[in-house]
């Protein structure tokens, strides 16, 4: 894709700053809708199954047979925990010396700065939030209210669906509603008799298939993108060469290149959103070279910050003037505050007995769900907010137990095998946000940039600490139920950060006094800059959050194209 400098001038119709999940969704809904848009990346370019050097590689292929050695992990305390990174994802993640930041309460940053950001090794769970998120706020007393109801967001959720290829059942689900689905994978058989006897003992809770961004039969408008069916290989995170999920890289960025509208820029560091006080708006977006160290503005008549959550923040904080001497928008000093995140603390496995005669086939890369089950209708327990359940079950360990050594061709067979089962659960639990727990420039600190570096000052509450334990109670009750038998419950009590899913700090509300962006994304006091990623949410929910990001950004992009035209903005 050609970077700004191969034009003759640097003014565009919009600038959308970062390349991920709803920078994605943002830039290609304004350049189908014919604006003249600039996409600025701090990473550097990757394009689609070119740019993907570890996707058709076998484990011998590597080294280190996928695993990082002990001097990655010791040079990465903080990336050497995420799950997807690996000898075969290294390329694709920020490593901990990169770009530094101050932890004044453990957090772990996980960060993708490329183009396409973290959508290239995201997780793909793509539920939809019902009214029981959007009112929980103001029916609990936590938080703001948010400024819209399920109604207002539904159209955006089917729109990003279609085109971006979710698969699923439809169940009627009041706590979680039905979207527009591919076909869903097939639960295992274990998990098939999880879900009956879920359902057999417990009339308030729903097991159902994965609602996730995975092709498993390709509409037209998929293959009009390039993209192919799911091969259930599950190496998404090295990035598929098939387009079988969901990623800007596949999807969105390369269908907004064909409109003849779309420039990207890689290797833009975002230093701040510049203000004109005399026309009472942004006008547009300083960066630094990444490679020169040099600086230039790019303008533009509307501004979508999608940088991800934490750096949103960082940009918006940074962004001062004599207006906002305090951060863009910032008049009531809540920028930065407010920060939530989901809880992944809880997990429960066990031993699952029978069904040693079968096995699977391929390998699923989606998990079966329990729709959130606490304080729906009222308040039922002794915590605030509820938890979305992944179950997963796979071949026990204990079926591999005949080959002796664990090596050459009986242990190999021993895996093709039928065996003894394992099953589990572990939770996708909402965190109240908490005015204490925020982020905030330091004074002293800078990065390689220049650019103040972020202090995260994020913690779990007594709230957070009862979830996670009734999380563990009624899991371990449902296994047990289920026909599993040596339970093993485990509080990981792993920081915030690796949840991957940071939220707030910009909320959405109705009132100025105490949000900073309109029903509409658009900061109170600036309406011609839009916040539609993880900054923008007023509480977390139990659903992940990415898709609803997705439909934010093209609502919000739909909206700021009419506000162009009226000339409101």
């Amino acid at each position: 894709m050609p970077g700004a400098d191969s034009v003759d001038q640097h003014n565009f119709d919009a600038i959308v700053i970062g390349s991920g999940i709803s920078g994605g969704w943002a830039a290609k809904e304004l350049c189908d809708l014919g604006l003249k848009t600039l996409v600025l990346e701090r990473g550097r370019n990757v394009e689609h199954i070119k740019d993907y050097p570890t996707a058709t590689k076998d484990p011998w292929d590597f080294k280190h047979r996928g695993e990082n050695t002990l001097e990655i992990k010791k040079d990465n305390p903080i990336i050497s925990k995420c799950y997807a990174f690996g000898e075969d994802t290294h390329h694709f993640f920020v490593k901990d010396a990169e770009h530094p930041y101050v932890q004044e309460k453990p957090f772990d940053w996980i960060r993708g700065y490329q183009v396409g950001g973290k959508s290239i090794m995201w997780g793909r769970a793509c539920q939809r939030w019902s009214d029981f998120e959007f009112t929980a706020p103001a029916r609990y007393g936590y938080a703001v209210d948010w400024p819209i109801r399920y109604k207002d967001i539904a159209p955006w959720y089917s729109h990003v669906e279609i085109f971006s290829g979710v698969c699923g059942s439809k169940d009627g689900l009041e706590a979680m509603p039905d979207g527009e689905y591919l076909p869903p994978f097939e639960m295992s058989c274990v998990e098939q008799e999880i879900q009956q006897k879920i359902h057999a003992n417990y009339k308030d809770r729903f097991m159902v298939h994965s609602r996730w961004a995975h092709l498993t039969k390709p509409n037209e408008i998929h293959l009009q993108q390039g993209r192919g069916q799911c091969q259930a290989r599950d190496l998404c995170t090295r990035g598929c060469p098939y387009g079988g999920y969901f990623s800007s890289v596949s999807s969105t960025l390369p269908w907004a290149k064909k409109t003849g509208n779309l420039t990207v820029r890689p290797h833009s560091v975002v230093h701040s959103i510049i203000y004109d006080e005399k026309k009472g708006k942004a006008t547009g977006v300083r960066i630094i070279d990444d490679i020169s160290k040099k600086t230039t503005d790019y303008f533009a008549r509307v501004i979508f910050v999608n940088a991800a959550c934490l750096n949103t923040n960082l940009i918006l904080l940074n962004s001062t003037s004599s207006r906002f001497p305090n951060g863009l928008g910032n008049d009531n000093g809540l920028l930065g505050k407010f920060m939530a995140f989901h809880n992944y603390r809880g997990n429960v496995s066990g031993r699952f007995k029978g069904f040693e005669d079968k096995y699977v086939y391929g390998r699923n890369p989606t998990n079966p769900i329990i729709a959130n089950y606490r304080n729906l209708h009222k308040r039922d327990t002794d915590y605030l907010g509820g938890f979305l359940t992944f179950v997963w079950s796979r071949r026990s360990a204990e079926a591999f137990s005949n080959a002796s050594d664990g090596l050459g061709a009986e242990y190999k067979e021993s895996l093709t095998e039928p065996g003894p089962w394992m099953a589990g659960m572990y939770m996708q639990g909402e965190t109240v946000p908490r005015e204490s727990n925020h982020v905030r420039l330091s004074t002293d600190q800078k990065d390689p940039w220049g650019i103040p570096q972020l202090i995260t000052s994020i913690g779990y509450d007594d709230n957070a600490d009862k979830m996670v334990k009734d999380f563990l109670t009624q899991s371990a009750e449902m296994l047990e139920k289920a026909g599993c038998d040596h339970i093993h419950s485990v509080d990981t009590k792993q920081a915030p950060g690796l949840d991957i899913h940071e939220m707030g700090g910009c909320r959405m509300g109705r009132d100025p006094r105490t949000s900073l962006l309109n029903e509409w994304n658009q900061l109170h006091h600036c309406k011609n800059v839009f916040v539609t990623d993880g900054a923008c949410m007023t509480s977390t929910g139990t659903q992940s959050p990415s898709i609803l990001y997705m439909a934010f950004a093209a609502r919000a992009a739909n909206h700021a194209k009419e506000e162009l035209k009226k000339g409101n903005v």
